[in-house]
């Protein structure tokens, strides 16, 4: 189902794949810093997640900066708790690379407004935790705030998040986490002798088993 969330004087342009049995628990999902919610591994999540029961929203906001994507990220998640059409009990936010980073950071700043439980966990797809080369600056701040469950798809050998390192931020974090690596994946998890349906099968599989882990699925 496509929709237009209202945001500022714009629209975002979403859609919402919706399972064939009433969902009380929705994800939302979103792209990195190139393409858009058509990306292949959020068109394949999204469905995947609709067939096992879990109502998705994925949704299209270009821009560079954190604070902007944040912001729509933030009127998405406002769009879904008042919706009619798909009364939720809770929500889980989503993102790939820079859209995982923007999940982190709504989800920080929604923890600060007020103690709504709306939000139930973060899904971080090939966190951005730091640029290529530069491990001394690590974009952690937001991670180290949230209480909710997180988990995190990455790549062993990802060159925007190395491996120690996030397993050292995950030490230091105060949310109960699990990190899921995939094995010889970079940034953009490919893998050398493996197809991307393959590779796609496996983060879709790890992360509807977590997600019925932190939420009574039906």
């Amino acid at each position: 189902v496509k929709v237009k969330i209202p945001f500022g004087n714009k629209y975002l342009d979403a859609i919402f794949s919706v399972p064939e049995k009433k969902s009380t628990c929705g994800v939302i999902l979103t792209h990195g810093a190139g393409g858009d919610m058509n990306f292949p591994h959020l068109v394949s999540l999204a469905a995947y997640l609709a067939s096992h029961g879990v109502l998705c929203l994925r949704f299209t906001c270009k821009g560079l900066n954190i604070a902007y994507r944040t912001k729509a990220f933030k009127a998405v998640v406002e769009y879904l708790k008042l919706s009619d059409d798909y009364k939720l009990s809770g929500v889980f936010l989503a993102g790939r690379s820079m859209g995982s980073r923007a999940a982190a950071s709504v989800i920080r700043q929604l923890s600060q407004d007020d103690d709504d439980d709306f939000i139930q966990g973060l899904v971080c797809l090939s966190y951005p935790l730091h640029r290529p080369k530069l491990q001394s600056k690590l974009r952690d701040e937001d991670l180290l705030f949230i209480r909710c469950p997180v988990l995190f798809v990455s790549g062993s050998t990802d060159e925007m998040c190395e491996k120690q390192l996030l397993e050292d931020v995950a030490r230091k974090m105060k949310a109960p986490k699990k990190i899921h690596w995939i094995d010889k994946a970079n940034h953009g998890m490919a893998v050398k002798g493996r197809t991307t349906d393959d590779v796609m099968e496996e983060i879709n599989a790890q992360v509807f088993s977590w997600l019925r882990e932190n939420i009574e699925l039906e």
